[in-house]
């Protein structure tokens, strides 16, 4: 038998580990149940990749993420390793042939969701195939206290009874300490092997910087690290809008969000990762299962939901060991937005309950009725009947979906599509001649601005509201508009398949699982918080405070965070920059940015010496936010 070190040459062409994967293969294959906490970055799939490949047999995958398994689907099958994935959307008789190959076929790897194992035809199959190691991924999730709770994870210690001499192998790149606890309990791990790399990485400098302006310090920061860079934002819109400003400067930019086609998903990300172009704008669907080493700063122009998610983030930079930048940028705003997006929309048990009974009705289905019936089922029009907000609705569902009430067959999609064929100042003609239509067309541009570049998701509601028009008004004129060959429009079918999974019993039902959306609404809030904190603590290092979130103490700061940083330059030329900016706004009043300029001042220096001399009452800032000197 080849060594695990032979191995990882022959197909990764690796001469050497990482840290702590020697020692956890070797847990592996002297068949010791394995707990590993590898932050992002530290190659956790070679752990079990190379045992499995020296064992006879197949190492089974439960992974929540259909993107990460089909991604490590192909890098193995790039290698000459055969492996397969029953993702959602196959149809049972694929199944059948895709199991048959694992029992025959002398596959290596069976990526499926913990969902797939609840289905007893498929966990019999999976009994009587040669098993030589289970690895659960995102190990997480088993944990009600984790950041992405799915209680299907709570059911795959029942394998343990199948089989009894196969190791378990539960990996995770965020856990706190209650979480690392929860996951070997809840799986079960017998006398599990515990290894914890440390979630220290000493070359990113982690940067917190509250702007007045958020694009143009992007564009410093661009200008001044013209390597890849990724800047993550909150929505599809965001990412259009940042990408075509930054094109609009003179850098190469692109975007990758969860509405683009396959097609364009794969286009997009190849230009970033051959650096054809320096700057991908995301939201966090990108990032699962890519490896870029050399990134050189990760920028969030909004607060993340949570600090696991920021770090596994921010962690994509400088992966090739060398100095790198996780920079947030913030303003005051950004907390009350943030509560709005994800405190704000979660569902509490008597809303919860209400939209379970309404989802019913909607169906008519009676009280002890429903189990295994399926329905096509649109979200704008259940929230429209029942008049229910679109986004705690739809949280609901999913909550829903994974405590295994329901199913959903797939993410809701933009219903309509749309794009200008005719330019700008042919469609200010035809506003003129159509007055009638100029209130909607203008809403439209206004809010979707690169709606002549390409075909744009188009949110009805949205743009009803905006122009103070009915939803039927905005389609007639659609409709004409695409009559005349003004655009292109198309209308897509954003229904999805629903399945109840249990017969109706109402506050039943929701009651069994309710503690589990109170601690899970608490945990989102707590998070939050901790995010909060992060951002406005001003006196200890950003090093430290994430080490401290994940249960890690350390004494020593950092060094290169924006508050070492800061500290270290903070007393350097105080006095000397007070003067010359006392001496600036003698001659006239100037902003922020027109004092660091003349200055040749970084920033944050500026805004401190601002901030003091408005505290020492020597300067004012006037309604036009310039600063002027008080008389």
């Amino acid at each position: 038998m080849q060594d695990a070190l032979a191995i990882l040459q022959k197909y990764w062409k690796h001469d050497k580990f990482r840290s702590l994967q020697k020692e956890i293969i070797d847990s592996v294959l002297s068949g010791q149940d394995t707990f590993a906490l590898m932050p992002t970055g530290g190659g956790k799939s070679i752990c079990f990749q190379i045992p499995a490949i020296m064992n006879d047999g197949i190492c089974l995958v439960i992974s929540p993420l259909v993107a990460l398994m089909k991604d490590q689907v192909a890098n193995l099958q790039k290698r000459n390793i055969k492996a397969i994935a029953l993702t959602g959307g196959i149809r049972s008789e694929e199944m059948i042939d895709l199991l048959d190959n694992c029992q025959f076929g002398n596959y290596k790897f069976l990526y499926l969701s913990p969902e797939r194992l609840q289905s007893d035809w498929i966990l019999e199959r999976i009994k009587s195939l040669p098993i030589n190691l289970i690895t659960i991924d995102e190990a997480h999730c088993v944990s009600q206290w984790g950041h992405d709770f799915r209680p299907a994870y709570l059911k795959i210690s029942t394998l343990k009874k199948h089989f009894p001499k196969v190791p378990f192998l539960a990996l995770t790149a965020t856990a706190t300490p209650r979480v690392k606890e929860d996951i070997i309990t809840e799986l079960e791990l017998h006398n599990a092997q515990v290894f914890e790399k440390s979630f220290t990485r000493e070359n990113i400098a982690y940067m917190v910087f509250e702007v007045e302006d958020k694009f143009f310090r992007i564009e410093q920061i661009l200008k001044k690290n013209p390597e890849p860079s990724i800047i993550y934002v909150r929505n599809r819109k965001s990412c259009l809008e940042i990408s075509s400003q930054l094109n609009a400067l003179g850098f190469k930019a692109t975007y990758y969000h969860g509405g683009l086609s396959s097609k364009e998903k794969d286009k997009n990300m190849q230009m970033w990762m051959n650096e054809d172009i320096q700057v991908i704008v995301a939201t966090n669907a990108f990032g699962m299962g890519i490896d870029k080493a050399n990134v050189k700063t990760v920028i969030h122009i909004q607060l993340p939901e949570n600090l696991e998610n920021y770090y596994q983030e921010a962690g994509r930079a400088g992966r090739n060991g060398e100095k790198a930048y996780a920079v947030l940028l913030t303003s005051p705003s950004d907390i009350i937005q943030a509560e709005s997006q994800f405190i704000n929309i979660l569902p509490d048990k008597k809303f919860l309950n209400l939209m379970y009974v309404k989802l019913c009705n909607y169906f008519q289905i009676a009280y002890g009725e429903g189990i295994n019936e399926q329905y096509t089922f649109n979200l704008h029009h259940f929230c429209l009947k029942y008049e229910f907000p679109t986004l705690k609705t739809y949280n609901a569902m999913q909550f829903l979906d994974r405590q295994g009430i329901i199913s959903l067959s797939q993410e809701f999609s933009e219903k309509i599509t749309l794009q200008f064929l005719i330019p700008s100042k042919e469609v200010i003609r035809y506003m003129s001649l159509n007055p009638n239509d100029e209130e909607i067309i203008l809403a439209i541009l206004r809010t979707y601005p690169g709606i002549y570049e390409m075909q744009t998701a188009f949110n009805l509601q949205l743009i009803a509201k905006k122009s103070n028009h009915k939803e039927s008004e905005i389609q007639a004129v659609l409709h004409k508009l695409k009559g005349k060959e003004i655009i292109e429009y198309h209308s897509k079918n954003n229904d999805s398949t629903l399945i109840f999974n249990e017969v109706r019993e109402d506050e039943r039902t929701i009651s069994r699982v309710s503690k589990y959306l109170e601690n899970q609404n608490q945990l989102k809030k707590e998070q939050l918080q901790s995010v909060l904190n992060y951002i406005s603590e001003k006196k200890v290092c950003k090093n430290k405070l994430i080490l401290r979130y994940f249960g890690e103490k350390t004494e020593v700061d950092c060094g290169i965070c924006s508050f070492c940083i800061t500290k270290k330059n903070k007393k350097k030329n105080s006095t000397s920059l007070s003067n010359e900016i006392i001496n600036l706004l003698q001659s006239e009043d100037l902003n922020s940015r027109d004092i660091q300029n003349r200055t040749k001042n970084n920033p944050e220096e500026v805004l401190f010496i601002l901030k003091e001399l408005l505290e020492n009452n020597t300067i004012l800032v006037k309604s036009n936010n310039k600063y002027t000197l008080k008389s």
